[in-house]
């Protein structure tokens, strides 16, 4: 059987590895296997959350609420924008597929950083657009400029904190690189672990009302599935100028977000104090890996997220670290895919975090 053609250039996306899998692969007992692969909130949602899904499970066979007017409603006055500049996706992930159909096509350009979350590439490939990527790690948005100059991209993304690697953009920087750009390139700004750059460091911070407020081109994107802890329930959401919009609505199909997604992501919006404290906790754990990394003579990347990326010496292989660390329960995340010796660690408890320390010091 043939296939679209533009399938043959496009990877498969692979997620981390579920503990289901590990337990059938290698015989361990869930109660023993730690993920830190996929930079879930190790604490979970708000005990907030669960009582609210635990109130609605008899309405599960009705379609949901396609207005979703409740969690926009929360959304809008977290952010001080209007219902009509946001779109709820299954995931940040659904808002970025909407985006590329939206404005790219075949012939398109689409500009990213050289090391970014795999998906814009994915998605961008799907409609036989040509991908533009950086030669920097991080985002340098001189680089940034002159390929916008060279090749006019339909789309640019801007991913900060940046995935897989932690680092994150000055947000003043941002803004002076976006008033350069022309109105008609649409720049993607994901910000799923602005939460952890904004409690680190105020100037990381981007904020979704100021960039609307000066540019019609900026599509801000943010998640329920890092600080909220959510990942399951997978929603995620878009904020811009209601032109834009309402040209991602007419590619988003009807009922996308579960009735028991809408609710959780709602109530998780009312319990700000549960994830300041998750947010705290994490980056008075992320010293713990610094210290290790400094140890271990181990380069490690200053993040501004829940996950640190550790570069590996020449005398070890990311891919065989992490595999070894597999066959003793620890799912961590191999960067070999993205070109990088690296491992990616999302940072858990207390108790999770000795147990990666104890495992890898052996292998190291």
């Amino acid at each position: 059987m043939k296939f679209n053609s533009t399938l043959e250039s496009i990877q498969s996306y692979e997620a981390g590895k579920p503990i289901e899998l590990v337990v059938r692969e290698y015989g361990i007992k869930k109660e023993d296997i730690v993920k830190l692969a996929s930079n879930e909130n190790p604490f979970g949602c708000s005990p907030k959350v669960k009582e609210a899904v635990r109130c609605i499970i008899d309405n599960m066979a009705l379609y949901p609420d396609d207005s979703m007017v409740k969690l926009k409603n929360a959304l809008s006055d977290k952010y001080t924008v209007n219902p009509n500049e946001l779109i709820i996706g299954a995931g940040s992930d659904q808002v970025i597929e909407f985006a590329i159909h939206a404005k790219a096509h075949q012939g398109s350009k689409v500009l990213m950083n050289s090391v970014t979350f795999a998906m814009y590439e994915i998605y961008a490939k799907q409609v036989g657009a040509k991908i533009i990527r950086t030669a920097s790690r991080e985002h340098d948005m001189d680089e940034f400029y002159a390929l916008y100059l060279e090749h006019k991209p339909s789309i640019i993304f801007l991913c900060t904190p940046n995935n897989p690697t932690g680092d994150a953009i000055d947000a003043e920087e941002m803004l002076a690189f976006i008033e350069k750009i022309d109105d008609n390139t649409l720049i993607i700004v994901d910000g799923a672990y602005m939460e952890y750059a904004r409690f680190k460091d105020p100037k990381k911070a981007v904020e979704p009302r100021d960039l609307i407020a000066s540019f019609e081109n900026v599509l801000f994107l943010g998640t329920f599935s890092k600080a909220y802890g959510l990942g399951g329930m997978r929603v995620g959401y878009g904020i811009a100028c209601p032109p834009i919009i309402q040209a991602l609505y007419k590619v988003r199909p009807p009922f996308n977000i579960t009735t028991l997604s809408l609710e959780a992501a709602s109530v998780a919006l009312e319990d700000e104090a549960f994830v300041q404290e998750c947010i705290r906790h994490n980056f008075k754990e992320m010293e713990r890996y610094k210290a290790f990394a400094d140890s271990k003579k181990i380069a490690i990347i200053d993040s501004y997220t829940n996950f640190v990326t550790l570069s590996l010496p020449e005398t070890k292989n990311s891919s065989k670290i992490a595999q070894e660390l597999l066959k003793k329960g620890m799912i961590i995340r191999d960067l070999s895919s993205y070109g990088l010796n690296a491992i990616r660690v999302t940072i858990g408890t207390s108790v999770q975090n000795d147990r990666f320390f104890e495992l890898t010091e052996s292998l190291l």
